[in-house]
Formats: C-alpha cells, structure tokens, sequence
C-alpha cells in the first residue's frame, strides 16, 4: 500500500462534511448566545472598570468554538491536527474578577454543545444560567459597606471618635488599627443609617481627632 493509496481508502471516504447551511445557521445561533452572553455580562458586571473588549471576546468566544467543533465533527484527521495545535495555546490575561471565569467557560461551553446539535440544550442552559447570574449578581441583600479611616492625636480622642461612630452607623467592626508617636490610626468597616454623611465631618471637628475619611468599600460583606 502506498502512501496515496492510504488517503483512498474507505476510512476518509466516509467523513461527513458540514453543509453551507447547516454552517451559517449554527454560527448565526451562536451570535445570538455570545450576545445574549455578554447582555447578561454587560447587566451584571459590578467591578471597577467595564471592559468592552471583553464582552465583546465572549461573542467571538462562542462562535470560535462552535466553528472549532464543527471542523472536529465532519473531519477526523482535522481533529487529530486541532487538538495538537490547542496543546500549545497559552493564555497570559489575568483574570480579574472571578465571574469572569464564569462567562468565559459559559461563552465556550455554549459554542461546543451548539456545534454538537443539542441546539435546545444551549437556548434552555443559557437562559438558565443568565435568569441564575441576574438573580444573585444583582441581589442586593445587605446595605452598602464603607471604609472609615480616623487618625487621632491620643487615647482621649481615640474613644471620642469610636462613640461618634457608633452612634451614627447602624454597624461597625474594626479592621485595623496602628499606633505611632502623636497618631493613632484606625480603619473601620461601616454600615450608614442612610445617605446622609454629615457625620463624618462632625467627627473630624472632634478634640484629639486630626482626619476622618469615608470611602466605598468594594470587598467582602461583614457576617
């Protein structure tokens, strides 16, 4: 048998090859999931600075990947060659925030089980998973915390600014506290009453108290 011969033979002859229609129609549904994806993406996100340019990676995310199983599916010796060209694919972005994860491997996930035809698997799975991510992301079940950071000169003032905290937050915990010569600072996690922050500046014209500073805390929510 030579080498020719080996590409005649029955093996290759019986592969399936994906039709024109059946390619569009699959990667069309794939960027209606990728943007239905980054819909519930771009509705949920809650970090520091939205990133456009990853909403957008998940639509291409979801049709790559359809578009990769599709060649698996209808070439065998395409797979073979693919799975050795993704082995050495490397990603070096760090990934900020850790839903992130979470839309990336949906955005490939939708793709795969699209390309294998289980198109009401991915509509259902998708509109599931998004009705879930909407409903807890964006639950806001426990007031806003912020940051509370006074410096005081001594001790006297030190329990002057602490009473002022306690009574006009509805919750605090101490998260820190560093003592110096003439300085003792102090960094509160808090809970306000409501929007009104005059407090803070009566704080800061107690005696024996040298700043008071409110800011938004973006971290874990106290038990």
């Amino acid at each position: 048998m030579t080498f020719s011969d080996i590409f005649k033979s029955g093996f290759l002859e019986n592969i399936s090859a994906v039709s024109i229609p059946e390619m569009a129609l699959a990667l069309l549904l794939a960027l209606g999931v990728g943007l239905f994806i980054f819909l519930v993406y771009k509705k949920t996100y809650s970090g520091v600075m939205y990133s456009t340019s990853f909403g957008v990676t998940l639509i291409a995310l979801t049709m790559i990947s359809t578009l990769v199983i599709l060649a698996v599916t209808s070439n065998v010796v395409l797979s073979l060659g693919m799975v050795g060209a993704l082995s050495i694919v490397r990603f070096r972005t760090a990934i900020k925030e850790p839903l992130d994860i979470a839309f990336l491997f949906w955005a490939i996930a939708a793709g795969i089980v699209l390309a294998a035809g289980m198109i009401p698997l991915t509509v259902i799975g998708s509109c599931l998973i998004g009705l879930v991510l909407l409903i807890f992301v964006n639950r806001k079940s426990h007031v806003t915390p912020y940051m509370m950071v006074i410096r005081t000169t001594d001790h006297a003032g030190e329990v002057r600014a602490v009473e002022a905290v306690r009574k006009n937050v509805k919750r605090m915990v101490l998260k820190g506290k560093s003592v110096s010569k003439g300085e003792v600072e102090m960094n509160f996690e808090v809970r306000l009453n409501g929007e009104n922050t005059d407090f803070v500046n009566e704080i800061n014209e107690l005696e024996g108290v040298k700043s008071c500073v409110l800011v938004t805390y973006n971290g874990e929510y106290m038990g």
